[in-house]
């Protein structure tokens, strides 16, 4: 099998991925801030996550996933006042919701999942640190990270730090000595969330949160950073130069994975444009493994297109790659692992197009009876958290966009059906098994009974 190659966002390449410690493989992934139910936008990095870690583990003995949940933050403030909620209930309940939208799409759980609020200690004492080596300085309250003192800030979004100030939103203060330079603490009113701290009660930035947390994690290297391409710049800009300010004996991340971003028919998702979609609305309309396959259509770092005629097909692929299962009779679970060519994909990058295509080629051989096909699909569906629904239940879920039959009433008329039949009311079972078919319902009579499958 092929090395793994990543794109490394800093080498701006993609290179051989070459960890740390072959016996213990290290990812930090930058989480969700817990103020609002999960939308399809957040779905694309927890996804690339996901992939990652599931080669990984393939590949290597151990390896240690960190994702944290940014609990304090001043849009979980202002959205809690506008709720009229408490800020603790507020973080819990999307949290939950953020947890329970990730197990419908299969995705595996990070082993350590540290929050904002639980690392205070750890976040102060990085700040001290940096004041006291003279990255830092306090200012009227706050504390700011001095862009300045720090030759390679801007070496991994790949501009020099004028051009990154210039297309930023930076907040203008008279308190800084760069525009550039961004807030490690700042201080919070009564109504705010806050901590005492040596520069008066207060709260953290944003940007030394993810670093107290890898540290304390991860130690001051590890092998992969990830995320979106939006938290290219300030977020992971900023992590790493205060990261290797405060450590500078560390490399902090040694390589960096950002994915794309995701579009609505075409558009940035936007409430204003009538495109937004949460996961639990797209969920309603589709099984979760549908959404999960079309967010893998495309590769993590080209744009992703979400359309409900996308959808469709996803779900086309996934009803051809069930029915190979079955015709082969294969159930599984699969006894061996994915093939090598499919493997071979995936080190390539996360390339789940190519992947994707290697099923199909699995499927094809798997319709024809072959089950050898369809074990091997299925150890390739399932290393990528596809084709973990028995086949039968399947082709008993909805269609997308559909006005089909609920699964209640499909079993009550075949219930009906069966009791004309032995009441040789025959023409009655027909109009039944027609009513079914024009409705897209295929029954099977076989000798344990009536199956049924949509078509």
């Amino acid at each position: 099998m092929s090395q793994f190659q990543l794109h490394d966002s800093q080498r701006r390449a993609t290179v051989p991925f070459e960890p740390l410690d072959p016996g213990h493989v290290r990812v930090y992934y930058c989480g969700p801030t817990v103020y609002d139910v999960p939308h399809i936008g957040n779905l694309r990095a927890m996804l690339t996550a996901d992939l990652l870690i599931r080669l990984l583990r393939r590949l290597y003995p151990r390896v240690t996933f960190v994702r944290n949940i940014t609990d304090v933050d001043d849009k979980i403030t202002a959205r809690a006042k506008a709720n009229g909620e408490d800020i603790g209930h507020l973080t819990e309940r999307t949290t939950a919701e953020f947890h329970a939208g990730l197990a419908a799409m299969n995705m595996i759980r990070p082993d350590i999942e540290p929050r904002a609020t639980h690392n205070i200690g750890e976040m102060q004492a990085m700040i001290d640190r940096l004041i006291r080596q003279g990255h830092a300085y306090v200012a009227e309250g706050h504390v700011l990270f001095s862009v300045t003192s720090f030759a390679s800030y801007g070496a991994l979004s790949g501009r020099d730090p004028d051009e990154l100030v210039a297309g930023a939103r930076v907040e203008v203060a008279p308190y800084k000595r760069d525009p550039g330079d961004f807030v490690l603490w700042k201080p919070s009113t009564p109504e705010q969330p806050g901590w005492v701290s040596p520069w008066g009660r207060g709260r953290p930035g944003w940007h030394i949160e993810c670093s107290a947390m890898a540290h304390r994690y991860l130690g001051e290297s590890f092998d992969i950073h990830g995320g979106g391409t939006d938290l290219l710049f300030p977020h992971h800009e900023n992590e790493r130069a205060q990261s290797l300010c405060c450590f500078p004996n560390g490399k902090f991340a040694n390589y960096w994975l950002h994915n794309a971003m995701l579009l609505v028919e075409g558009e940035k998702m936007s409430k204003s444009l009538g495109n937004f979609h949460t996961l639990s609305d797209v969920l309603k309309r589709v099984p979760a493994e549908v959404l999960r396959l079309q967010l893998m259509s495309a590769h993590y770092r080209s744009l992703l297109n979400f359309t409900w005629t996308g959808l469709n097909e996803s779900r086309k692929t996934l009803d051809r790659f069930y029915r190979a299962l079955q015709a082969a009779k294969f159930s599984g679970p699969p006894n061996r692992p994915p093939p090598a060519i499919f493997l071979e994909s995936l080190c390539d990058d996360l390339n789940t197009p190519q992947a994707i295509a290697e099923m199909h080629k699995m499927a094809t051989k798997a319709l024809t009876g072959d089950i050898e096909a369809a074990e091997d699909l299925m150890a390739a569906g399932n290393m990528i958290g596809l084709l973990h629904t028995p086949v039968q239940s399947w082709f008993k879920t909805l269609v997308s966009g559909s006005n089909d039959l609920p699964e209640v009433e499909i079993e009550a008329l075949i219930a009906e059906r069966l009791t004309a039949r032995k009441a040789k009311d025959f023409a009655r079972a027909d109009e039944i098994r027609k009513t079914l078919a024009e409705e897209g319902i295929i029954l099977e009579d076989g000798p344990t009974g009536t199956t049924w499958r949509r078509a």
